[in-house]
């Protein structure tokens, strides 16, 4: 466990480094390692209230500490907030379906949350600033739905599953659709952008927006995991050690889905994090959720943070939304997961 936590961290520092020091202003390393850790700037209580209420930074800030903290490190918040929730989420799914190849768009979220934010290009073409919240409300109806198709006097890991795959097939078919009526070559890439995950752009806005949920679903989540193992047992196991089944799997869902809305609202459809993370932490530190969840917390930040440098990075100046990275990374895992296990059966 602690390997793990560790070299997520080194990961997650030598990232963010890279991240901040290239671009087209390009600093050295050793001029970002001195802005990074100034304490001038870590402890001084106008910067962060700079940052928590979107007013303008300091003056007294350099040139070269107003490009990294206005322009690249709200960047890396919030890539490393959309890991850890994706992570976080995907995690609690695999526990609930009790199904290792679990994500957290299992249940539909990415399909509401992306025809959510094509529907508001389509026919308020003019209102962008509400594709975050238009993407968590479509993800949180998906869900709804979700639980509505498999509620058949209870639910079973095998009926939402089926349900999630039916209601997301469904969305994906109406993206599709919906692309047919976007009018300009600006709404079909903001609408690409959305749909294939993208961090270029993203600001300490995105970060307000995102780091109040994350600071209530992962602790609460963390809190929680003993229930996750308990599920893991089968259902009439856990409702003969006293466990409200259908609560408990509605609550940490909700709580699942929220955590992966969050992501969505700011960075768009990123896939295969909640499927890799979760299971990449499972070889390290087995299946008790207590480390799982922790072991999720601080890799997630890591495969994102990284994916991300890659997609800014790689083909400069042209820039890839990180969710293709982490697809081309995601994709022979997931290969990999099938091969293993050889069909989608519960663990």
């Amino acid at each position: 466990m602690a390997s793990l936590v560790v070299g997520s961290l080194v990961v997650s520092v030598v990232a963010t480094f890279v991240q901040v020091s290239q671009g087209s202003y390009p600093t050295s390393l050793g001029v970002t390692f001195d802005v990074l850790t100034d304490p001038h700037i870590l402890f001084n209580t106008d910067v962060w209230l700079s940052i928590l209420t979107g007013s303008d930074l300091p003056e007294f800030l350099s040139r070269d500490a107003l490009i990294i903290w206005s322009l690249r490190m709200p960047r890396v918040f919030v890539a490393a907030l959309v890991g850890m929730n994706l992570a976080v989420s995907g995690a609690v799914f695999q526990a609930v379906t009790r199904n290792e190849l679990a994500s957290p768009y299992i249940l539909g979220v990415s399909g509401g949350a992306g025809l959510a934010v094509l529907i508001t290009l389509v026919f308020f073409a003019s209102a962008t600033f509400v594709l975050p919240f238009a993407a968590a409300l479509g993800g949180a109806l998906a869900f709804s739905l979700v639980y509505l198709i498999a509620w058949q006097g209870g639910t079973s890991p095998v009926r939402l599953v089926l349900a999630g795959v039916v209601v997301a097939t469904v969305f994906q078919s109406l993206q599709t659709g919906l692309f047919y009526f976007l009018d300009s070559t600006a709404a079909v890439k903001t609408a690409i952008a959305w749909t294939t995950g993208s961090l270029t752009g993203v600001g300490w806005a995105q970060f307000r927006l995102a780091i109040l949920p994350t600071l209530v679903v992962i602790p609460v989540l963390l809190l929680a995991s003993r229930h996750l193992n308990v599920l893991l047992l089968g259902e009439e196991t856990a409702k003969s050690l006293g466990m409200p089944v259908e609560y408990v799997r509605f609550g940490l869902s909700s709580l699942a889905i929220l955590a992966a809305a969050t992501a969505v609202a700011v960075a768009g459809l990123v896939g295969f994090v909640g499927l890799v993370v979760p299971h990449a932490v499972r070889t390290v530190v087995g299946s008790d959720y207590r480390r799982l969840v922790v072991g999720s917390v601080f890799l997630g930040p890591a495969l994102v943070l990284a994916a991300d440098v890659i997609a800014r990075l790689a083909l400069m100046p042209i820039q890839v939304p990180v969710g293709i990275v982490t697809g081309l990374i995601g994709g022979p895992y997931f290969l990999y997961l099938m091969r293993r296990h050889g069909d989608f059966s519960e663990f």
